[in-house]
């Protein structure tokens, strides 16, 4: 048996505990994974609450988390021959349907997993997955390029953090809007830092005259945050539409003209993430770390919005 930490109902942070499951086989094409740490992402929580039912669907009781690093322990069958794993191998990707990353095993898809470069942690490797991958591909989707002022709103958060870091890496300026506590990471991720707040698109506005006008917009935030957003420039691509992506509300995004993200859960990708951890080019923030017998501290601080950065559980 091996400990894993999860819910038992949809709910509030009361439905969480750690509870015993069966150390896990793998399917044809997955990987038996030992983990060695977890990412902690916003999305845990609204699976919890229960509002990603409809892309989401979990068995009760649910093991919490998405993304993960760790040691393979057994590989499935792979038919196709092309994946290539093997046990011992220090891995990282995204957890397989029906499983999660808050535990002492999961499992993963070989398909949508990757080899973790030696310099780079485990604790970094597991927050690739999800945020670091998220932003990459809004970065690729918008194709971010040296003569673009971006728009991030929500910039101190891990996807936040990362889209600064790659569309800094394009060469474009970044307009990063966060709250005054998280100033400092958004400037050492290379931003120019926006107060969020009442009264940000002014600042966004007076910012634009040490860069250029906005011509992309990042939103993850939503909301009224949203609609202020897409209200400051046209951020308009060469075909009329609008170069905008909102993450936490894609359906808003899209009737305004944008659109959500789409995203790339490859090897290709992941591997592609970790290179540029590795070459300095990204660095994932990792801002806390949690045991696994703390886990539920580690989603707290997410759940009530004050990390900057990224926060991981381990696994010893």
């Amino acid at each position: 048996m091996a400990l894993a930490y999860g819910f038992t109902e949809y709910g509030g942070p009361d439905t969480q505990q750690f509870f015993e499951v069966d150390i896990p086989r793998p399917g044809p094409g997955q990987l038996v994974v030992a983990v060695r740490a977890a990412g902690v992402n916003p999305a845990d929580w609204k699976v919890r609450i229960g509002s990603r039912k409809d892309t989401v669907p979990v068995t009760l009781p649910a093991v919490l988390g998405r993304e993960v690093s760790g040691v393979v322990t057994a590989v499935g069958d792979d038919p196709a021959g092309a994946h290539g794993f093997r046990v011992g191998d220090a891995v990282f990707g995204a957890t397989a349907a029906g499983f999660g990353a808050y535990a002492e095993y999961t499992v993963v898809n070989a398909s949508g997993t990757a080899l973790k470069p030696a310099p780079v942690s485990f604790e970094a490797a597991a927050t690739l997955p999800v945020a670091c991958g998220t932003a990459l591909d809004i970065v690729e989707q918008l194709a971010i390029v040296d003569a673009d002022t971006v728009l991030v709103v929500g910039a101190g958060g891990g996807v936040g953090s990362a889209v600064t870091q790659l569309a800094r890496a394009a060469g474009a300026a970044v307009l990063g809007v966060a709250s005054t506590t998280k100033r400092g990471l958004v400037e050492r991720n290379g931003g120019i830092w926006i107060e969020s707040g009442d009264g940000f698109t002014a600042r966004v506005t007076a910012a634009t005259e040490r860069t250029a006008p906005v011509t992309a917009i990042v939103d993850l935030v939503g909301g009224p945050a949203f609609d202020a957003a897409v209200r400051v420039g046209p951020a308009v691509d060469s075909e009329g539409g609008r170069r905008v992506i909102g993450i936490a509300d894609p359906a808003r995004a899209t009737a305004a003209g944008g659109s959500g993200v789409r995203r790339r859960r490859t090897t290709e990708v992941f591997t592609r993430l970790a290179d540029l951890v590795a070459r300095g080019v990204l660095d994932p923030n990792v801002q806390a770390t949690f045991p696994l017998s703390d886990a539920g501290s580690a989603l707290a601080r997410v759940e009530g919005g004050h990390a900057g950065g990224k926060v991981v559980v381990t696994v010893d």
